[in-house]
């Protein structure tokens, strides 16, 4: 009898195991769709994808115009789950800008699949783009990196990228927006005619 109440348990144990992991699927599919879709830029004043000034607000600026996951992440320096982003396995070809501000940060043929769960690239699209800073928390020493313009935590930066820098930008992809190439063009040829 005991072997048969050991049968009712694991399958007990397996069926709520089920259940939260479908819940926590259907919750991460809806939190992906509500970052993308919160990302409110008709109400956030400094974002723009061409501005370059620095943006300093107060942190009560950042709460009012950044969604509760995008503020998490970049005004708190939180950590998205790794392998919730959409980014993470992204391929479209275009820019990755910063989703706080808008500041260009990486171009698509520099992202690599690292298997780390995070979108990781191995350069910046520029010199400015990004802020280097020590991170000693967790009891480790680790690079910060934050937004060239606003300062927003991205992620950090490894030295076992690919060549040829050898470096690993593994960033948060809830602090990333995305504009495929073709559309980028266009913005920037009808702000140039």
């Amino acid at each position: 009898m005991s072997g048969f109440n050991n049968f009712i348990k694991y399958t007990a144990v397996m069926l709520l195991c089920t259940i939260i992991v479908t819940s926590c699927n259907a919750q991460n599919k809806t939190n992906k769709k509500t970052t993308m879709d919160a990302i409110k830029k008709k109400n956030n004043p400094v974002y723009s994808t061409t501005d370059v000034s620095k943006v300093t607000l107060a942190e009560e600026e950042w709460k009012k115009i950044l969604s509760p996951e995008v503020y998490e992440v970049a005004r708190q320096k939180g950590t998205e789950r790794p392998w919730s982003s959409k980014f993470e396995s992204f391929k479209e070809v275009g820019t990755y800008y910063c989703a706080a501000c808008g500041n260009a940060l990486f171009k698509s043929n520099t992202k690599f699949e690292s298997g780390c769960g995070w979108p990781s690239f191995y350069e910046p699209i520029s010199k400015s783009a990004i802020i280097y800073t020590p991170d000693n928390t967790h009891g480790m020493q680790r690079t910060e990196v934050q937004c060239g313009r606003c300062k927003s935590h991205l992620g950090h930066v490894f030295e076992d990228g690919p060549k040829p820098t050898g470096l690993r930008y593994c960033i948060n992809g809830v602090v990333l927006d995305f504009e495929k190439a073709q559309a980028a063009e266009k913005k920037y040829n009808e702000k140039n005619d």
